[in-house]
């Protein structure tokens, strides 16, 4: 009865595992650790997924070069609930602490998946101006995945970003992610991931953003987004992309305080509804 028993929990284990990693499949290629991908959190969830020509404290997920331009210590979280599964989750902070001498140092934390298969993602981050409008950012990372009764998987791996300002509202960004491919213990290797990006910013309150993003092995993928602000507190977003064809829309809400929510859902075109939330605390100067 024992072994019965036994054999049944392996057997509704593997078949969990199965469902997850189909999933997975589904909603985008993915290598061995390749889920945990380069992210502009809600404020880009509700862009089609931009981020690369961001210069907030979302650059610390998406592009380090960005964290040279944030002028004052800024916390960053956020968490998506992939196709509305509770198997499927995506959560993310940074903490992003600048210095008008030595440049911006950053603290990123990301997990993805259920507990039956997940990842980890821990990086270091370093930021700094070169000259008026232009920076460079590097970011070191250790990468672990889990799979209960398989056991842990660390490796490591890197990410280094540009961006420069083209012209006073145009704004040109460059990210690579794992350069060198890292191979994993079972001998495949972690995706290279190239994006490029122009973010134009036609007004104080209008920005908008096209992306290309290249992983090593699949097709190309086109990303667009546009943020429209009506008032100060108020951030109108949408967004589009293909390699798998989404429509996004998000909003954002800033506070006195120094707070910021941002909400965001995309809609994928076999997989259905993905929402994503963010809140952003950045440290007011003392008056």
């Amino acid at each position: 009865m024992q072994w019965t028993s036994n054999r049944r929990r392996k057997t509704a284990f593997s078949w969990q595992l199965l469902s997850g990693l189909l999933l997975l499949c589904l909603a985008r290629p993915s290598h061995a650790q390749g889920n945990i991908v380069p992210s502009g959190g809600a404020r880009g969830a509700g862009m089609g997924a931009v981020g690369v020509v961001f210069r907030d404290a979302q650059s610390i997920l998406a592009n380090q070069a960005g964290m040279a331009f944030v002028e004052a210590p800024t916390a960053a979280v956020f968490g998506e609930q992939r196709f509305l599964l509770a198997d499927l989750r995506n959560v993310g902070a940074g903490f992003v602490l600048p210095s008008s001498n030595l440049g911006a140092f950053g603290l990123s934390l990301q997990y993805f998946g259920m507990s039956e298969y997940n990842e980890q993602r821990a990086g270091l981050a370093y930021a700094r101006r070169l000259f008026a409008g232009t920076s460079i950012g590097l970011q070191f990372n250790a990468f672990s995945s889990r799979i209960p009764d398989y056991g842990n998987a660390l490796r490591l791996n890197a990410e280094v970003g540009l961006q420069t300002q083209l012209m006073p509202k145009l704004i040109l960004g460059f990210h690579l992610a794992n350069p060198l491919r890292t191979r994993t213990r079972g001998g495949d290797r972690m995706p290279a991931i190239l994006r490029a990006g122009l973010g134009y910013q036609t007004s104080d309150k209008v920005l908008m953003a096209l992306e290309l993003e290249k992983d090593i092995d699949f097709p190309l993928r086109a990303k667009a987004g546009i943020e429209y602000r009506p008032a100060e507190a108020i951030s109108l977003r949408a967004g589009v992309a293909t390699q798998p064809a989404t429509a996004t829309l998000g909003l954002g809400f800033r506070l006195p305080a120094g707070l910021a929510f941002d909400f965001a859902g995309g809609y994928h075109q076999f997989l259905g509804f993905t929402p994503t939330f963010g809140l952003i605390y950045t440290r007011l100067a003392k008056s």
